[in-house]
């Protein structure tokens, strides 16, 4: 009863959390930055490509920092994961093809948000041992003032991120594995574990190193395979899209009962998916090293239309080809089961709630259904344990944060000890109590994703989607308020350009304050 009672009221604090409100706020927030930066997230396309894969994105001579392609391909995999596969085909089962269109019309949007976090997430990084530390956590402190609002979103990241989502990855993973290739849970969850532990142990040169190969490639070869089952089914391609306009505006057989539900899994999967505006993506986007911030920003924009025009458009596009999708009115809970209620039922698709099933059926349709049970679990492996990796640096990062606001309050009250302040201020806490954190959450995120393997995944999913929902709160607040700054950064990185220069960041010339990085430059 009281653990019932529990997992209600969590269930409930969730529901608040993410309310319609804040998918409003996500989707306001990406339109204003597309008007005020006159969409620059179109505008700029060109110039994402020759940043993420031409000489001034990879700077291999630098010795702090990672290359802009590392960031990328970090942020990447924390927005390509299980919901790729799974939160698309939820969106179809419930808001029908037209749910896809929106999806997209949130990643159009949300790349705006998405360059001005990464964009001020830059604008106030800080060197740290010999790589770069930033994030919502920063910008908050130094460029709203407010170092309560930076260190509570710092907490609610590193405990979200480092404890309650990896687990929820890797039980996705088991469930996965263990079904298609008849392995136990547990032993999945040992090598997840290990694989896990090899890669963060390593620091964020290894996660970088590790994202820039797996993600992309993983990415392109899950683009491949959703071509070659559009080639089989060609004929229908045109009418797909032709179901998925219709749909997005309650033009269908069943568009008028609908479209409500439409938009609205369009626009929520959407947000869950890319992550704009969330404030995960600006954390990986001041690791990288480059001359001016808007760079990053472009780079991380790009990320955006990567998840959700090319890798969430590759399942829909399986699934509605292939018709393995039915579309759902209600969902009942009852003492003899689940009771399913349809709008519309498909012959292809397997009866029950919306899931990773739909994307399996259409692979298999193709490939043999047990061959594509097998493929679809090993790109739902690559996927979530990039994702895994992903929200450890998340953690880590905002980890650091706190340990070192902590510490340098502790200097402060010693005046006597003010020698020891400012070499803490220039090396930004190299100590050994630092690295005792470190390792302390490496061994809690390594035993928290092998505990993943063996339970199951519904409180921790709804524990960590409070903690990501609030900091999206607090992240779209503060991007909201600091954009007059990554307004006034635009103008000088566009202006530079047009006299035909690299561009170079001065923050002092701009009058933006406490950009201590840049301003030792």
């Amino acid at each position: 009863m009281i653990g019932d009672g529990i997992a209600r009221a969590v269930t409930a604090v969730n529901g608040c959390v993410w309310s319609p409100p804040l998918v409003v706020l996500c989707l306001a927030a990406g339109l204003y930055f597309s008007l005020r930066t006159r969409f620059v997230q179109v505008r700029r396309f060109g110039e994402m490509f020759r940043l993420l894969f031409g000489s001034a994105g990879k700077d291999k001579k630098a010795h702090v920092g990672i290359s802009s392609f590392q960031a990328f391909a970090m942020a990447l995999s924390g927005r390509v994961g299980t919901g790729n596969i799974v939160g698309v085909a939820t969106a179809i089962g419930f808001g029908g093809p037209g749910a896809v269109v929106w999806m997209w019309v949130i990643a159009f949007f949300g790349a705006g948000s998405a360059f001005a976090e990464a964009t001020l997430a830059q604008i106030y990084k800080e060197n740290h041992n010999g790589q770069f530390r930033g994030g919502p956590a920063y910008y908050i402190e130094k460029g709203l003032c407010s170092p309560f609002f930076g260190a509570l979103f710092a907490v609610l990241a590193a405990v979200a991120c480092g404890l309650f989502l990896p687990p929820v990855q890797c039980n996705g993973i088991a469930l996965s594995c263990s079904r298609s290739f008849a392995v136990e849970p547990w032993l999945v969850g040992v090598a997840v574990s290990v694989l896990i532990g090899l890669v963060i142990m390593g620091g964020v040169r290894r996660i970088a190193n590790v994202a820039q190969v797996v993600a992309p490639v993983m990415a392109l070869i899950y683009i491949v395979l959703s071509l070659v089952v559009l080639a089989v089914h060609y004929r229908v391609v045109p009418e797909v899209f032709m179901q998925m306009l219709r749909g997005a505006v309650g033009v269908n057989e069943v568009g008028g009962a609908l479209l409500g539900s439409t938009v609205a899994w369009g626009v929520k999967r959407g947000i869950y998916s890319n992550e704009a505006g969330q404030g995960t993506g600006p954390i990986v986007a001041a690791a990288a090293k480059v001359s001016h911030p808007v760079k990053q920003g472009l780079v991380q924009a790009f990320s955006v239309y990567i998840d959700t025009l090319l890798v969430c458009t590759a399942t829909a596009l399986m699934i509605l080809a292939c018709k393995t999708y039915n579309i759902i009115d209600t969902v009942q809970q009852t003492d003899g089961g689940t009771v399913v209620a349809y709008l519309q039922r498909n012959p292809a698709a397997p009866p029950g709630e919306p899931g990773v099933y739909y994307t399996t059926g259409a692979l298999g349709s193709v490939i043999g259904r047990r061959t594509g049970d097998m493929v679809i679990s090993v790109a739902l492996f690559f996927f979530a344990f990039t994702t895994i990796m992903a929200y450890y640096y998340y953690a880590e990062t905002n980890l650091v944060y706190l340990f070192n606001r902590w510490r340098r309050r502790r200097l402060l009250h010693h005046p006597d000890r003010y020698e020891a302040l400012e070499r803490a201020d220039a090396e930004f806490g190299d100590d050994r109590g630092e690295k005792i954190v470190i390792w302390i959450l490496r061994v809690g995120t390594v035993g928290a994703v092998f505990a993943g393997s063996l339970t199951g995944s519904g409180i921790a999913w709804t524990l960590g989607d409070i903690g990501v929902g609030a900091m999206a709160w607090i992240n779209i607040a503060a991007i909201l308020l600091l954009s007059p700054k990554v307004l006034r950064v635009l103008k000088d990185y566009e202006k530079q350009k047009k006299q035909g220069c690299e561009p170079k960041f001065n923050p002092k010339g701009l009058k933006i304050k406490h950009a201590v990085f840049w301003e030792k430059e």
